[in-house]
């Protein structure tokens, strides 16, 4: 099989799988005081200081969660607590094509919520962000809350998130960044971003499922969501997923380290791209705007894209319709119609995404079913 899906999970990298075995070895709660259980802690300290080098940031920092889903959660959830707790007010900016874990997280926050639009390459519209600024007077809008994507998870388009984070610093706002697609594809530093919040997920990047983290900026309002023991500093209580955390460590350390190898795939993906305009007749999805170098979106019109993936199964190559992330259903995206694409394009637009173990002879073959299996719908007549 050859594995184009690694935006929906990434295969484990060798690095995470030996961390894990060793922490399968350890046993205990790493909350316990005796000694099998400062082990469990000093491999999840470790992992902390692996994940927060990764970002450019300190360790104590980085609280770990379940996931993506609920490191954005607690960003969406916990600021605007944070902010209502002292008597404050919030309102919500979300970019048109936020992943769902940050849309319907955002939805019941419980502070206003305003969609801001994209351009047709699917960029944040940064005058529309602006307005949106101006109009909202501090006295009756309160603290304004900007969630941003770092790259997009169907296009790979990367996101100008410090310059959004720079015109809300300047109305007293905070930032909320969805770095999920981003770490391993992109050099990543909190900092140099200027954001308050930075959600981050293990599988994307060759780590296990079912563990992520949020960084805070020191100072930024937050409150937990999870009570309980009071652990990861008594912001996301739970007993720590030590297995996972050492994985997620591991895999985040050798992405980085890996960066410069997953960039250079980005001459195979525009070769497999130019090879299906010319012989397919595809649209590819922002490609006039700042790609991460493994992932194509693109769209045949007519060619729906649930008949794609199957095709595409069946020859033995995984690929995606949208997120992968909705309950396994090939839907219409959400993503293309916010950057405006014509309905016929937008059911018909498929993900490819390519990672660590990725070869350009998998972009050659990807292409090459793909047309074979055009021919047989779409391009039969033009034959």
């Amino acid at each position: 099989m050859i594995y184009a899906d690694y935006n929906a999970t990434a295969p484990l990298r060798p690095e995470a799988r030996e961390a894990m075995l060793a922490a399968f070895e350890i046993g205990a709660n790493p909350s316990s005081v005796h000694g099998a259980g400062r082990a469990a802690r000093k491999a999840v300290e470790r992992a902390r200081a692996q994940v927060g080098a990764a970002i450019g940031a300190a360790a104590e920092n980085i609280i770990f969660t379940s996931g993506g889903t609920e490191a954005n959660q607690l960003a969406l959830h916990g600021s605007v607590a944070a902010i209502d707790t002292n008597d404050g007010a919030a309102t919500q900016l979300i970019s048109n094509i936020e992943h769902e874990a940050v849309t319907q997280n955002a939805a019941t926050a419980g502070a206003r919520l305003y969609g801001i639009e994209v351009t047709e390459d699917g960029v944040i519209d940064l005058d529309d962000l602006r307005e949106h600024l101006v109009a909202m007077k501090p006295e009756e809008y309160g603290t304004p809350i900007l969630s941003l994507m770092l790259v997009n998870n169907e296009t790979g388009v990367i996101q100008p998130v410090a310059e959004a984070a720079a015109m809300v610093r300047e109305f007293g706002g905070l930032i909320h960044c969805d770095a999920v697609q981003a770490l391993g594809k992109i050099p990543v530093n909190a900092a140099l971003l200027g954001v308050d919040y930075l959600a981050l997920s293990a599988h994307k990047l060759g780590g296990p499922q079912g563990v992520g983290a949020l960084w805070h900026r020191p100072g930024a309002p937050l409150l937990p969501i999870l009570r309980g023991g009071g652990q990861e500093r008594s912001l996301r209580s739970g007993t720590e997923n030590v297995i996972g955390i050492a994985g997620f460590g591991a895999a985040a350390e050798a992405a980085v380290r890996d960066l410069p190898k997953y960039q250079a795939l980005a001459e195979a993906r525009d070769a497999m791209e130019a090879r299906l305009e010319r012989d397919g007749g595809v649209t590819v999805m922002g490609k006039a705007a700042p790609r991460v170098a493994g992932t194509s979106c693109f769209a045949a019109a007519g060619f729906k894209a649930e008949t794609q993936v199957m095709a595409m199964d069946l020859a033995g190559i995984a690929v995606s319709s949208g997120s992968a992330c909705s309950s396994g259903k090939v839907k219409r995206s959400l993503v293309l119609s916010a950057m405006r694409q014509p309905t016929a394009l937008a059911e018909s637009a498929i993900r490819t995404s390519f990672g660590w173990k990725s070869s350009r002879e998998e972009f050659d073959a990807v292409a090459e079913v793909w047309l074979a299996a055009a021919r047989r719908t779409v391009l039969k007549d033009h034959a």
